[in-house]
């Protein structure tokens, strides 16, 4: 009895991966599943979705990059794993002799694999904690249970033109993908564009023909699949409407839709659950924490790369899986470059660094920047620029309330950052410049740059608000100002109180950058031997 009770309580200890989220303070089975009844709702009458997570892909020879699965697919069903198809039905479906509304497929348990990449969930296990009633291997995709594409009205997928790297790590997926395109309709060596130049000829009558024709021919250029398509062909070849009206009628039928889904995905995501606004709200304060700590460790002579270590290093910390794109920091000229990500200057002296950094939570991420004198202090001419980028910014987020429209926080922000450059002799009024060459706000959660639309502003939205301004060396102004790169990034929350910046704990003015910079770091004592 006593080694039965034994046995029983090891049991539980080594299998409570079947019984919680991959991570206790993750988001639930539950959450999930109701994502998935809400796409439900948006999808037309006998309709399915189907959905493919993300393929492994290659870093060098024999090793991978971290796996990190697809955000659509994650969103629906919190599975982290490759190998993997999600259907999805828009009403429950009797098939062979079970009723359901989703299937999905999924990789077996493996010893081992599991012995070297770690451990799969298998179909038990993503019963058990994901909740899912029908689970299959991906063995029996396309066989198990039968499904017919005659069936169905509408079937919704994303871009299947993605590349499927030829490791034997994707064969599955590649496997499932090529089925489901046979069994689909779905054009082997066409594309999304194929479809929708389809859904063009479908649409048009004999009077628009032509402009329908005319359209293809521009796109022509630039998609060379529209050159291989026969259809296609004789539709642009054709020298009068009847002649393009008898192309019409050979337009394979398709019930294929890969564009209606993307944007139910962009109107589900948009607007952030209050279990997503926590998730987000701790990525955003470990990545304010960071810009913190840096603020106390930085000092002339430090490297780029070492900078974004300690970012890094406080967001391991606190035991945040990763980063949500890749590190940014650029001192001096360096900051210049958007998306500078090589953080390899060796010795930052007396320059601005720009730092633009974010901490992935449960696999939603932050997007924090702030830029802060190496020095301690900055310059007249570093603060001029710094405090005309704060004063755009704090413009921006004073908009983020539930109906203002998404552009106008950039028409804002812009013309502050204009009129501030024109007064400070860097530009004349009126001038087109490119010293703040990007957008100002996005959307954030699973990505960084988050699904959603670009419409008014509603309650739950989260989105960045980050004007810049950047003048690299050989600029058309006075050399004083070269060099000089300025970017301010918050995330923000819109509520019906106001905006909530969830980053807000990194200072952002020049007074408190410098109070902060002055205070002294854990890191400072921290000395390691020199490796010649």
């Amino acid at each position: 009895m006593k080694r039965l009770l034994l046995f029983s309580i090891l049991f539980l200890a080594i299998t409570p991966i079947f019984s919680q989220s991959y991570f206790k303070d993750g988001l639930s089975a539950e959450w999930h599943r109701e994502r998935r009844d809400e796409l439900r709702k948006l999808m037309p009458a006998n309709s399915m979705a189907i959905f493919f997570n993300n393929p492994v892909k290659n870093r060098s020879n024999d090793v991978d990059f971290i796996y990190h699965p697809d955000t659509d697919f994650f969103y629906l069903t919190g599975f982290r794993e490759p190998n993997a198809a999600l259907i999805i039905f828009s009403e429950k479906r009797q098939l062979e002799g079970i009723e359901t509304d989703e299937l999905i497929y999924v990789q077996p348990r493996d010893p081992r694999a599991e012995m070297w990449n770690g451990k799969r969930l298998g179909q038990e296990g993503v019963r058990e904690l994901l909740g899912f009633d029908q689970v299959y291997l991906f063995e029996d995709f396309g066989k198990k249970p039968q499904l017919n594409a005659a069936d169905f009205d509408k079937i919704l997928t994303l871009s299947l033109t993605m590349e499927i790297e030829g490791s034997s790590a994707n064969a599955p997926l590649r496997r499932m993908v090529s089925t489901f395109k046979k069994n689909s309709n779905y054009p082997e060596e066409g594309s999304e564009v194929t479809l929708q130049m389809y859904n063009l000829i479908r649409a048009t009558d004999i009077e628009n023909s032509a402009n329908v024709a005319q359209i293809i021919g521009r796109y022509r250029q630039r998609y060379p699949e529209i050159e291989k398509d026969p259809v296609l062909q004789d539709f642009l070849k054709a020298e009068t409407p009847e002649q393009r009206m008898e192309v019409k009628n050979k337009v394979p039928e398709n019930k294929t839709d890969v564009f209606a889904l993307s944007q139910m995905m962009d109107q589900l995501r948009e607007v952030k659950t209050a279990e997503e606004i926590k998730l987000l709200q701790k990525a955003a304060k470990i990545s304010a924490v960071g810009q913190i700590e840096v603020m106390k460790a930085t000092q002339p002579g430090m490297s780029e790369r070492e900078i974004q270590g300690i970012h890094e290093f406080i967001y391991k910390r606190y035991g945040a899986e990763g980063i949500g794109y890749p590190s940014i920091v650029g001192g001096g000229n360096n900051g210049c470059i958007l998306h500078y990500i090589e953080n390899d200057m060796a010795h930052i002296n007396e320059r601005l660094v720009l730092m633009d950094l974010g901490a992935e939570w449960r696999g939603y991420t932050a997007d924090v920047t702030r830029t802060i004198p190496v020095s301690g202090k900055f310059s007249p001419e570093e603060r001029a620029i710094y405090e005309l980028v704060l004063k755009s910014q704090e413009a921006g987020i004073e908009l983020c309330k539930p109906g203002v429209e998404f552009s106008e926080i950039g028409r804002v922000t812009r013309e502050i950052i204009n009129e501030g450059l024109a007064e400070l002799g860097i530009i004349k009024k009126g001038q087109r410049h490119n010293y703040f060459p990007h957008g100002t706000s996005h959307h954030l959660g699973l990505d960084v740059h988050d699904r959603g639309g670009y419409g008014p502003l509603k309650e739950g939205m989260v989105l960045t608000v980050e004007p810049g301004i950047y003048i690299p060396e050989g600029s058309d102004c006075d050399p004083k100002w070269w060099g000089i790169a300025v970017r301010i990034e918050d995330d923000i929350l819109i509520s019906p109180e106001g905006p909530v910046n969830l980053s807000g704990d990194a200072p952002r003015t020049v007074a408190g950058i410098e109070q902060m910079m002055r205070i002294p770091s854990v890191l400072e004592n921290w000395v390691l031997p020199e490796i010649d």
